[in-house]
């Protein structure tokens, strides 16, 4: 039987917590290698990382993710984690059951776990994480907003929905194309270094991880390049060209579709000030 943690409780090292308006705002440290036994959450939660990567099995199968990875978990649902080294950090927000009650008409993300690499939804957590780092007399409205707004994009349409666990040669190839998003290697190529056909790389890359290659190229593309734009005042031009866009206008083109804003709206929203 997994162990069930009371609300308001996590696993780690906790680095501080806030509770507002029915939500719970807390961040916490894992060591290298720190595994998790199975255990469930009384409140339906989610959880961003801000450092490391992770291992996580769930009833679904399992998931692996990195910077950036906004996971939900709904409440009750059993799951275990690993974590690798050097080990990570993680912000969570847990939603109160009365809380719960009154949005679930407008977010359904709370009934069915779900994950998030990229797109509006891990920004706008990383914006509330920053929000939460650094408080002021505005904060608590604040962190309220940004967390419904969350809740609001992980329900929209066509959001991911978890698969079954990819076999290891998956993950290979989705590593390469992480390592090497810049030059984008073709599918021949990554297909040849995992040991496949082509034909199947693809038609299994779409089940698992719900795009093609080549679009998930573009979203770390426009990952990276949120990252510098966030943490630099670097001309857009070279913004894009670092990422692997071949010019401003299409990454600008890109950069839209995938954030809905600019990339200078971007950088205006999320540098920090």
């Amino acid at each position: 039987m997994p162990t069930r943690l009371a609300p308001g409780t996590f696993y780690g090292r906790s680095l501080g917590k806030v509770e507002a308006a029915g939500l719970t705002f807390a961040e916490s440290v894992y060591a290298p290698g720190l595994e998790i036994p199975p255990h469930a959450h009384a409140n339906a939660f989610f959880y961003f990382v801000v450092e490391g990567d992770f291992e996580e099995s769930y009833r679904q199968g399992t998931r692996t993710g990195g910077p950036s990875t906004l996971v939900f978990h709904p409440a009750g649902e059993p799951h275990a984690n690993r974590w690798r080294s050097p080990g990570g950090r993680v912000f969570h927000v847990e939603i109160s059951p009365a809380r719960a009650a009154a949005v679930r008409g407008h977010a359904p993300i709370l009934d069915a776990p779900a994950d998030f690499r990229g797109g509006p939804a891990p920004w706008l957590t990383d914006r509330l994480y920053q929000e939460f780092r650094r408080p002021d007399g505005a904060s608590v409205l604040a962190l309220e907003g940004l967390a419904l707004e969350i809740l609001a994009e992980a329900s929209r349409p066509g959001a991911p929905a978890p698969e079954p666990t990819p076999p290891r040669w998956l993950l290979r190839a989705r590593d390469l194309l992480h390592d090497r998003y810049a030059e984008a290697p073709g599918l021949d190529e990554v297909a040849a270094a995992v040991g496949v056909h082509p034909v199947h790389l693809a038609r299994a890359f779409r089940r698992h991880f719900g795009c093609t290659p080549g679009d998930y190229v573009r979203r770390l593309r426009v990952e990276s390049a949120c990252r510098r734009l966030a943490s630099s005042d670097a001309p857009l031009a070279e913004v894009a060209l670092a990422a692997g866009f071949a010019d401003q206008s299409h990454f600008t083109k890109v950069f839209r579709r995938h954030m809905r804003m600019t990339p200078g709206e971007f950088r205006r929203n999320f540098r920090p000030r």
